[in-house]
C-alpha cells in the first residue's frame, strides 16, 4: 500500500523542554475579587490600576464567552492560576539571573541574539520579567525600554496611565477584560520624535508554568518622524492540561512614523492563544504587522490597525501552520477613519493532519476616509485530504470614493506542478517540498530571521512518501 505524503510537524524539539516549578510563589487557581487584590498587592499598584483591575473583573463577570469562532470549552479558568511568580528579581545583568531561567533563554537564543543585533531585549517568564537591558546607544537617542510595572512608578507614569487600555477596553471582549483584571509583566517603549531606532528592540514571553496563564502588556509609543522595530518572541513546554496566553499589544504611532512589529509565536499545543494586538496610526504614519503562528491549540489572534489620520498606512503580512490537534482562527481587522488612508493584506496558510486553519478579516472604510485603497490577498495549501481550511473576509465600505479589493485562494498541492518539477529531474519529495517552500516564501521572508526558527523549518519541511 503506497504511504501517503507526509510533511513532518515543525521540529519543538528546542521548545518543549521544561524545568521543575520553583516557584516563589503561585496564586491559586481560579479568578476573584480576593485574586486580584493579591495580584495588585503583589505588583505594588497606585490606587488607580488596583481599581482598573477591580472594574475589569466586574466587566468579565458579565461577559459573555465568544461563541462564533473555535472551540474553547476545554478552557477552565477555575483550573488556572493568573499569576506565577519565579524565584528572582528582575535583572539588567545577564549574570545575576538564576541558571536554570538562564539555561531556558540561552537554548532559544536569547541573550546572544541581543549581543549580536538587537538594541535592547526583555525576557519574561511566567508573569515576571526577569531580565531587562537597553542598549547604552539607544538610551542616549532618548528611547525608553523598560517593564512596564516599573514604568509605573517612573517619570513616565502620567503617560501610561494616559494610554494604558485607551485602545484596547476591558469592555472590547470577554478576555480583554480578564487582561485588565490579571495582566503583569510585559514592555513600556517610547520613542521620541525625530528618531529613528534602526536596530530592533525585542522582548521573549517564556511560559514554564503547568496551568497557568500569562497576560503580559505591550504598550509602545513612538512619536512623530520616527522609526522603530520590535519584535515580539513567545514559546512554552507542552503539557497535558490547558494553559492560557491572554496578553494585550497597544500600539500608538505617530505623525509620518514607522513603527514594524514582528511576532513569532510558537506557543505549544495545550495553550489558548487570546491575545489582543491593536495600533492607531496618526497622520502619514505607518504599521507594519509580521506575524508568524505555529503554534498552540486554539488561537483567537487578529491585529488591527485604526488608520486615524490622512494618509496613514497598515501592512500586515502572515503565515500560519495548523498541524494535527490544532485549530488557528487568525487574521486582521482595519479601521480606515481618515482620507488617502492605504491597507494591504498579504497572508499564507498551511495545514496538515487534520489541522484546521482559517483566516478571518475586517476591512471597514467609514464616510469620511474618502480616496482609500485596501487589497487583502490569503492563500491557503491543503497537505492533505483530513485538513481543513476556511476564509471569511468582511467588507464595510461606506463611501463610494475607495477603491477595495479582495483576492482568495484555496487548495492542494497540484499533482501538475509535481509532475513538471519531476520531469525536470527533482525527487517527487523534493518537488513538494520546493512548493510548499515558495507558497510561504513571500511571506517568510518578510519573518526577522534571526528568531525565525519556525520558519525556518517550515521552509525545510521534510517530505517522504508518494501519492496514496
Amino acid at each position: 500500500m503506497a504511504e501517503k505524503t507526509y510533511v513532518a510537524d515543525i521540529d519543538r524539539s528546542m521548545y518543549d523542554f521544561r524545568y521543575e516549578e520553583k516557584d516563589a510563589y503561585r496564586i491559586e487557581e481560579g479568578l476573584s475579587p480576593e485574586i486580584v487584590e493579591q495580584i495588585s498587592k503583589e505588583k505594588n499598584d497606585p490606587q488607580w490600576m488596583h481599581d482598573f483591575r477591580m472594574k475589569s473583573l466586574e466587566i468579565y463577570n458579565h461577559t459573555q464567552m465568544p461563541d462564533w469562532g473555535p472551540s474553547i470549552e476545554g478552557l477552565n479558568m477555575k483550573n488556572i492560576a493568573t499569576y506565577v511568580r519565579p524565584n528572582t528579581k528582575m535583572a539588567n545583568d545577564w549574570d545575576s539571573v538564576p541558571e536554570e531561567i538562564k539555561d531556558t533563554f540561552e537554548r532559544l537564543g536569547i541573550p546572544q541574539a541581543e549581543r549580536k543585533s538587537l538594541a535592547g531585549v526583555g525576557a519574561q517568564y511566567d508573569s515576571e520579567l526577569v531580565y531587562h537591558n537597553v542598549q547604552d546607544f539607544a538610551e542616549k537617542l532618548g528611547v525608553v525600554y523598560s517593564d512596564i510595572e516599573s514604568a509605573l512608578h517612573g517619570p513616565y507614569a502620567d503617560m501610561i496611565r494616559d494610554h494604558f487600555m485607551k485602545l484596547v477596553p476591558p469592555t472590547d471582549h470577554k478576555f480583554a477584560a480578564l487582561h485588565g483584571a490579571v495582566w503583569s509583566g510585559g514592555s513600556f517603549v517610547y520613542v521620541p520624535e525625530g528618531v529613528h531606532l534602526e536596530i530592533p528592540l525585542q522582548s521573549y514571553f517564556r511560559l514554564n508554568a503547568k496551568g497557568a496563564g500569562q497576560f503580559e502588556h505591550t504598550l509602545i509609543i513612538v512619536e512623530d518622524n520616527a522609526y522603530l522595530h520590535f519584535i515580539e518572541g513567545c514559546s512554552a513546554p507542552k503539557y497535558n492540561v490547558a494553559n492560557l496566553h491572554a496578553g494585550c499589544v497597544e500600539l500608538f504611532v505617530g505623525k509620518n512614523s514607522t513603527l514594524r512589529y514582528s511576532t513569532i509565536e510558537n506557543w505549544s499545543k495545550n495553550m489558548y492563544n487570546l491575545n489582543t494586538k491593536r495600533a492607531k496610526v496618526e497622520e502619514g504614519g505607518k504599521i507594519e504587522w509580521v506575524s508568524g503562528s505555529f503554534g498552540s491549540h486554539v488561537s483567537y489572534l487578529y491585529p488591527m490597525s485604526v488608520l486615524a489620520g490622512r494618509g496613514a498606512s497598515s501592512e500586515f503580512t502572515g503565515v500560519t501552520f495548523a498541524g494535527k490537534g490544532q485549530n488557528l482562527d487568525t487574521g486582521c481587522k482595519v479601521v480606515h477613519n481618515a482620507p488617502d488612508t492605504t491597507s494591504v493584506v498579504n497572508t499564507r496558510s498551511i495545514s496538515k493532519s487534520g489541522g484546521i486553519s482559517t483566516f478571518r478579516s475586517a476591512v471597514v472604510i467609514n464616510p469620511q476616509a474618502k480616496n482609500s485603497k485596501s487589497s487583502t490577498s490569503c492563500q491557503s495549501l491543503m497537505l492533505d485530504s483530513e485538513s481543513r481550511s476556511d476564509t471569511i473576509p468582511a467588507m464595510d465600505v461606506k463611501t463610494q470614493q475607495a477603491d477595495v479589493g479582495h483576492e482568495a485562494k484555496i487548495g492542494r498541492i497540484s499533482d501538475e506542478a509535481v509532475f513538471y518539477l519531476m520531469s525536470r529531474g527533482l525527487p517527487e519529495d523534493d518537488a513538494r517540498a520546493l512548493i510548499v517552500s515558495g507558497f510561504a516564501d513571500n511571506v517568510g521572508k518578510e519573518l526577522p530571521l534571526e528568531y525565525a526558527v519556525e520558519m525556518n523549518n517550515l521552509i525545510r519541511l521534510e517530505m517522504k512518501g508518494t501519492n496514496g
